[in-house]
């Protein structure tokens, strides 16, 4: 049975593999009052630019990234990764939220062991001030 976000979840395995850089697709596949939760942020992110920032950062900061299994229901899926930011490796999961159109409503990440997270944090954090010009 095909699932009515299959498209957009193959648009965002394109997005990743591009490393953030195709910020078009990104946005088309978001819905407007999408959803972003953070591993290192308690207050969820509402809103598509928001989560943009936050999603092409860490496709910028998350090297070798690879996704090795799905889990998938009627509306969501669970993408189970791995990636390094720099000797340091994070293990963790993309939990994805589709509306009745196709696009990400929700999204959430968690991320494991303590010492990958903390340097997720520092990583996002740098580059979320880059972009801001904080």
């Amino acid at each position: 049975m095909t699932k009515t976000y299959e498209s957009n979840l193959a648009r965002w395995h394109d997005f990743i593999k591009g490393r953030g850089q195709q910020t078009k697709l990104l946005s088309e596949i978001l819905a407007d009052e999408v959803i972003f939760r953070s591993p290192v942020v308690w207050t969820p992110q509402e809103g598509k630019a928001i989560t943009m920032r936050y999603l092409i950062a860490a496709a910028q900061v998350l090297e070798d990234f690879k996704y090795h299994r799905e889990f998938t229901s009627e509306d969501s899926i669970g993408l189970e990764f791995t990636a390094r930011i720099g000797d340091t490796i994070v293990k963790g999961i993309d939990l994805i939220r589709f509306n009745p159109a196709g696009q990400i409503i929700d999204f959430e990440v968690m991320a494991r062991p303590a010492r990958a997270l903390q340097a997720l944090g520092m990583a996002m954090g740098e580059k979320l001030a880059q972009k801001s010009g904080v």
